[in-house]
């Protein structure tokens, strides 16, 4: 395997995508409050993103065109 590095204008990137976002995180506090409430949902509908994954997947992987 061969180690690339990263650039550090794509860290940098990163990094303030994630200031943004917890920015905007505390300055919309229901928006946050929303996102709280749809992880804890998550737990008892896995099955449901699952389902959707898979049925991304049949798709896509059926829809392509073979040359």
């Amino acid at each position: 395997m061969s180690s690339q590095k990263r650039s550090p204008l794509r860290t940098l990137g990163w990094i303030i995508s994630g200031v943004v976002l917890i920015g905007l995180l505390f300055l919309f506090p229901r928006a946050f409050a929303f996102a709280e409430l749809a992880a804890r949902e998550l737990r008892y509908l896995w099955w449901l993103v699952l389902l959707l994954i898979f049925g991304l997947w049949l798709a896509f992987s059926f829809g392509k065109r073979k040359d």
